[in-house]
């Protein structure tokens, strides 16, 4: 390989390479890279390892780079390479900044303070399987992976705990009429990462939005927490510090380049095919990846199903944005794109950047957005779709597939569409009229009176207005106060509601997150409303996986509730009649 950019420190040679078999518990030196952004300098530091095998091939190496790793070290470093049975895993050159350590069987790594785990691969159940995950200087600072797995034998202990005192207990009921309603408000189910309650609206992990808003993490001058802020709280139930933010976009950024098989479906698709389907067909592309799926075909013991599904989070994660980024600007624009700048910016302003957006409150507006569609408790359609298909073990990539199929149903995530062009609709029938509450108020009785309902209002569970509304409705009166479709949604706020009480047909007259987003992004230059269902599934990702990690972390089991037929129903209750 030639010489990289400046900074860019650069493989040029591998030599003396000979096999080496370890002996039990033998010490050995390995190579870990330690990146410091500051001057993009990379400084290199051996490492003591101790490794019990089963037997792997390890080769001496003497690896040289151009330039040097650093201006006060020698440009040639001396160590051990690891390799995992199966070549094909082994990135080829064998280092760059980003070293890959394959591990197999129930090898145990001991580490320094620097914490080269992650950068290496915990235990996995057979020869040729590997994880991988970024070595930044986190200051002594926990990664994402450790993090959680500090979590995790408590959170089992808990469970057991809870089942062995209450195992017996009922949660609810369900009665025939919510048998045939969509299960509504039937408790069968639980998910760690959300709740919601019908009053308050949705709280992460026991945080309502305006304490996240408060509490996590934000750009240098923004007012919005960081997308990766929030996966780090409803993964570990934690509020991360700048430290961890930084490090897990780090791990993000490791991830983001796009395979170029999948480039190429993404690619091969119409740029007349609903966004929402080109999404699917993307994230379907990414699944060759997959560690849980080859963890599995190889026989891993279940307790670390959790670390292969992680592993397939943060890499679907990492390359989800600029999946929809590129469908973006295939379907809507000529398909040329800015490129990535993952590690650099924050997941929301690269998303925005790769859209074709420059605009420091259209980055703000992104994290908002990425932040209050992350989660929604359990039962709605992309969740449990996630967690079902997510039961029967499929990986990470398949079960997300199954979510974004049921994001992209009209009474769904496809919702924000459709208020979007109701809206126009209305603006269109006010014509010259001034829009006034009078005006609005019969605007709306038409369309009830047409047999239609009124888009962007009510909600299955809330019974007061959307919290994710609010906060919206707040970003425009900061950001946005004289836009006319804020206004008219502003207008709309006080009449809907008072509209749908006296006619008396809905248990929440009040606006959900759909009936506002559409504006906002409309505002800055984003008006193709084909597209915002594909914003939706982005963010919905963080929590769906994010709950999917602790699914096979608890080792919850596969999904099979039982079902009755219509005339089950009435046999049943026809029986205890006649009994009487």
């Amino acid at each position: 390989m030639g010489p990289g950019p400046p900074g860019r420190p650069t493989l040029t040679r591998v030599t003396d390479r000979r096999p080496w078999q370890p002996r039990a518990q033998r010490r050995v030196p390995v190579v870990s890279p330690r990146e410091y952004r500051r001057g993009r300098r990379v400084c290199v530091r051996v490492q003591q390892a101790s490794i019990a095998p089963p037997p792997l091939e390890v080769c001496s190496y003497t690896a040289s780079f151009t330039p040097p790793l650093d201006p006060r070290a020698a440009s040639t470093v001396t160590g051990l390479l690891i390799l995992p049975p199966c070549r094909s895993l082994c990135p080829s050159p064998p280092l760059s900044p980003l070293l890959w350590l394959f591990l197999s069987g129930s090898t145990m790594l001991r580490v320094g303070a620097t914490r080269l785990a992650r950068a290496a691969a915990a235990r996995s159940a057979a020869p040729g399987l590997g994880l991988r995950f970024k070595t930044t200087d986190t200051s002594g600072v926990l990664g994402i992976k450790e993090a959680l797995s500090s979590k995790i034998p408590a959170a089992i202990a808990d469970v057991k705990a809870v089942r062995e005192a209450y195992g017996d207990e009922q949660l609810g009921t369900c009665t025939v009429t919510q048998a045939y309603g969509g299960m509504r408000s039937v408790k069968a189910m639980t998910y760690e990462t959300s709740l919601l309650d019908a009053e308050e609206g949705i709280r992460f992990r026991g945080m309502t939005l305006p304490e996240c808003q408060a509490a996590l993490p934000r750009a240098p001058g923004g007012g919005e927490p960081l997308p990766e802020a929030i996966f780090w709280l409803l993964l570990t139930g934690d509020v991360p510090n700048d430290a961890q933010v930084n490090a897990l976009r780090e791990e993000f950024a490791s991830r983001s380049k796009l395979p170029a098989d999948a480039v190429a479906v993404i690619d091969a698709l119409p740029t007349d095919m609903h966004p929402m389907t080109q999404l699917n067909a993307g994230v379907l592309a990414l699944q060759p990846q997959s560690a849980m799926a080859a963890a599995y075909e190889k026989g891993v013991h279940k307790s670390t199903y959790w670390e292969y599904c992680l592993d397939d989070a943060l890499t679907l994660l990492a390359q989800l944005p600029e999946v929809a980024a590129r469908i973006y600007r295939r379907s809507f624009h000529d398909g040329s794109m800015t490129p990535s700048a993952a590690g650099e910016l924050d997941m929301g302003a690269n998303y925005a950047r790769m859209m074709g957006f420059d605009d420091p409150k259209f980055d703000e507006l992104m994290r908002l957005y990425l932040t209050i569609h992350a989660d929604h408790e359990g039962g709605n359609v992309s969740a449990h779709a996630v967690r079902l298909v997510g039961s029967a073990l499929s990986d990470p990539f398949l079960s997300f597939s199954g979510g974004l199929a049921g994001l992209a149903g009209p009474l769904h995530g496809l919702a924000n569409q459709e208020v979007l062009r109701w809206l126009m609709e209305m603006k269109v029938s006010l014509g010259s009229k001034e829009m006034t509450k009078e005006s609005l108020t019969g605007l709306v009785w038409d369309v009830l009176n047409a047999g239609k309902v009124v888009p962007g209002f009510g909600h299955a569970v809330l019974r007061k207005t959307d919290p994710r509304y609010t906060c919206q409705r707040e970003f425009a009166l900061k950001h946005m106060p004289d836009d006319e479709m804020f206004k008219m949604v502003s207008m709309l706020y006080e009449v809907v509601p008072a509209v749908l009480t006296e006619q008396g047909k809905v248990k929440n007259p009040f606006p959900n997150v759909d009936a506002h987003s559409g504006v906002l992004l409309r505002h800055y230059g984003l008006t193709e409303a084909r597209y915002y269902t594909v914003m939706f599934g982005v963010s919905r990702a963080i929590g769906t996986l994010a709950s999917l990690v602790w699914d096979r972390a608890l080792g919850l089991p596969i999904e099979r509730p039982k079902s009755v037929t219509t005339g089950w129903i009435k046999a049943h209750f026809e029986g205890k009649a006649g009994k009487k």
